[in-house]
């Protein structure tokens, strides 16, 4: 009678440890995703700043996307090609952050955003919301882009804003 009690418990810890796991995996990968997209609008932003001061062409940004790709590769490793740079530059032009979200929009990114409150673990909640308040990116700017970078690598494509939402 004692053995099956052990064994009872002991599959319901590993039960138990196994959610534990699978949600924190989960909830890792949906912030870093959001977290980086995040990251690469910021960078758009970045270049349009230096680079044209808020125009929407510079003479010379072609020289600046190579020299830059050859700095953050060499220092942070692939993924910062000139293409990859310029696809960045094309994120924050295509998306600025005053445009209003649409309600299928908001939807999206509540949707996409960990909410501690559902976690079933308080631990991992915390750490979530530490997280998301010391890592640097706002809140506020990791909930306008609830997809993944490849899916608005696709939508940049698209000229007329209406078409993109």
């Amino acid at each position: 009678m004692i053995n099956i009690t052990k064994t009872q418990n002991y599959s319901r810890l590993i039960t138990d440890l196994a959610s534990l796991i699978e949600q924190g995996r989960k909830a890792a990968v949906r912030y870093v995703n959001t977290a980086l997209v995040a990251t690469y609008w910021l960078i758009g932003r970045r270049i349009i700043e230096y680079e044209q001061k808020g125009k929407e062409r510079a003479e010379y940004g072609e020289e600046l996307l190579q020299k830059l790709s050859q700095d953050l590769n060499r220092r942070f490793g692939r993924g910062f090609s000139p293409d990859n740079l310029e696809a960045m530059r094309r994120f924050y032009l295509s998306y600025p952050i005053e445009i209003s979200e649409t309600p299928s929009r908001k939807l999206l990114s509540e949707k996409s955003q960990i909410a501690p409150e559902e976690l079933s673990y308080p631990e991992i909640a915390d750490n979530i919301q530490k997280i998301q308040t010391v890592s640097g990116i706002s809140e506020a700017l990791v909930r306008k882009f609830p997809l993944s970078w490849s899916h608005y690598r696709l939508l940049i494509r698209i000229d007329e804003p209406f078409k993109r939402e």
